[in-house]
């Protein structure tokens, strides 16, 4: 905590401390991310003493504390230029460099303008769990691009040369132009459903 001291008339009447409120499901969202693989690291303007009794509470392993908007854009090309990718959550004006320059900036929606204009996501509430929520999310959404690639290819494979007639000299299989109207209309109706399938994403706590 920091403290600040009152005084009246050159006598001190009176000692109030600060600290930074951490946020109940801030240490929930640290090791949510942790179990997803992703390593967190903790950039803050404040003092290190503050700082690090912060990141003991939210269970954070590396802080860099003491830094200007611009050694927080450095420290995230730093960690890019060491091949890493990496993904800045932040909420104020000073948090916009860093932000701009991350592979993933993520914008709390309660912060600055210029935060949320720098930012690629911008998360609708106050609460750093909705950063593995929106992380499990993607994930699921590539899971589901790989998934109709592979049947369109494996469709288009089989159906193709099939119209094209490659089989009909060999096994006298061939595909009537209606037939295969109708199988890529079904095609369609199957990458619609999978997509549809995310509207019952549930991320895990």
């Amino acid at each position: 905590k920091t403290p600040l001291f009152f005084a009246k008339n050159g006598r001190l009447v009176g000692t109030v401390a600060v600290a930074d409120e951490v946020k109940p499901t801030s240490a929930q969202a640290i090791a949510a991310l942790d179990r997803l693989g992703i390593k967190t690291v903790m950039l803050t303007g404040d003092n290190a003493l503050t700082a690090q009794a912060i990141a003991k509470r939210v269970g954070v392993a590396r802080v860099v504390a003491d830094v200007l908007p611009a050694d927080k854009e450095r420290l995230v090309r730093e960690l890019q230029d060491a091949g890493e990718r990496v993904a800045m959550v932040g909420d104020g004006i000073n948090d916009s460099p860093a932000l701009a320059r991350a592979d993933v900036g993520l914008a709390i929606g309660a912060g600055a303008d210029v935060a949320k204009e720098g930012a690629d996501v911008v998360l609708m509430h106050s609460d750093l769990m909705d950063v593995p929520r929106a992380i499990e999310l993607s994930r699921a959404v590539i899971r589901n691009i790989k998934q109709d690639l592979f049947w369109a290819l494996f469709y288009n494979s089989l159906g193709i040369p099939l119209a094209a007639g490659v089989f009909f000299s060999i096994l006298g299989w061939q595909l009537s132009p209606m037939f295969g109207a109708a199988a890529m209309s079904l095609s369609s109706l199957c990458v619609v459903g999978n997509a549809l399938r995310l509207r019952g994403f549930r991320a895990s706590e």
